[in-house]
């Protein structure tokens, strides 16, 4: 079955047969199944959100169907949260070198699309775990149960990919700041250059007053040299 260019049955297979010692494998399946799919859409918070909830619904419904003996359900289910981090890793690099291209190329981070894409990748996290409680609520009870203990520990730890987002968030609201900064500096020292020159015009003023008032007063002189004779 695909459901928005993801095979959900290729995933089900996979947890569904993966033996104890073959999680890895499950690690590297997720990450790449997830990659595909991101790299097929647009990559809005939505979008992501709604991988990540498909593939880990599938995760669910293979582990749940996983007989094999010594198989332990949460440890399938870690290897696919581990997976789905991975591939957002480089969904977060992704934008990362996108928002730099723009920098580079003048754009403002004031903008209204590139102050969304901050705040989405501030937020992603939040949407990664919040994905994975849905699945956890649509599992099955062995599923949902397996589902408990990982998404505690992912509340109480964070993920590397949130951990990514939020550090490249913080660095373009920097240069954001940054921008702000020098904006005002630039203002600042323009109205300092008005100041100066303002001030300057004012001594021009002045001078051409103190030269007009001498040359005034060297003309009085000799007329009051005069009427005293």
């Amino acid at each position: 079955m695909l459901k928005s260019g993801i095979d959900q049955d290729r995933i089900i297979e996979m947890f569904a047969t993966a033996s104890a010692g073959g999680t890895d494998q499950l690690r590297k399946g997720v990450q790449q199944a997830t990659l595909a799919a991101l790299q097929g859409r647009e990559l809005t918070l939505k979008n992501i959100r709604a991988v990540l909830k498909t593939v880990a619904d599938a995760a669910s419904t293979g582990a749940a169907q996983n007989k094999l003996p010594n198989v332990d359900v949460e440890a399938l289910l870690d290897k696919a949260v581990t997976g789905m981090d991975e591939a957002l890793l480089k969904a977060v690099e992704a934008n990362r070198v996108a928002l730099q291209q723009l920098v580079n190329q003048g754009a403002d981070l004031r903008e209204k699309h590139l102050k969304k894409a901050l705040a989405d990748l501030e937020a992603m996290e939040d949407g990664f775990i919040g994905a994975l409680k849905k699945a956890a609520d649509a599992a099955g009870a062995q599923a949902g149960q397996a589902w408990a203990p990982l998404l505690e520990k992912l509340q109480a730890g964070g993920t590397l990919s949130g951990a990514k987002a939020a550090t490249t968030a913080e660095q373009f609201i920097g240069q954001m700041q940054g921008a702000l900064r020098d904006s005002r500096a630039a203002g600042l020292k323009a109205a300092q250059t008005l100041a100066e020159s303002y001030a300057a015009l004012v001594s021009g003023v002045l001078i051409g007053m103190s030269d007009a008032l001498t040359q005034g007063g060297r003309a009085a002189a000799p007329k009051a040299a005069a009427k005293k004779k």
